[in-house]
């Protein structure tokens, strides 16, 4: 069985979200209303991807409602810690040119405080 969690944390500014586990179609829909809950309403927003092991396209399109959804409220959005597998699936998609991409959750702290 696919199991995902979200967990929260906030740095400042800057709300992070954890995503732990497979991003499918099994989990993209509870997935898209944990993360619902947990976004900000004002402040930037960091998804740490560090321990995502599988994104499918249901996951991709989950990813792409938070990316509108930080644009429509005027948030700054960038991914940290991307997997090499996901990473791979995220830049065949093009949708890596439209975030800011870190290599720490805490790089990708430092850089939407500023």
């Amino acid at each position: 069985m696919d199991v995902m969690r979200v967990e929260k944390s906030v740095q400042g500014d800057v709300t992070v979200l954890s995503l732990i586990g497979e991003l499918d179609g099994m989990t993209a829909i509870e997935v898209n209303t944990d993360i619902q809950a947990d976004l900000p309403e004002r402040g930037d927003l960091l998804l740490d991807l560090s321990r995502m092991t599988y994104v499918s396209s249901a996951g991709l399109r989950i990813l792409l409602l938070v990316y509108r959804q930080a644009r429509l409220r005027r948030q700054r959005l960038a991914l940290a810690e991307i997997p090499p597998d996901v990473h791979a699936v995220l830049s065949a998609t093009g949708f890596l040119g439209s975030v800011q991409v870190v290599d720490t959750v805490q790089a990708g702290v430092e850089v939407l405080r500023r």
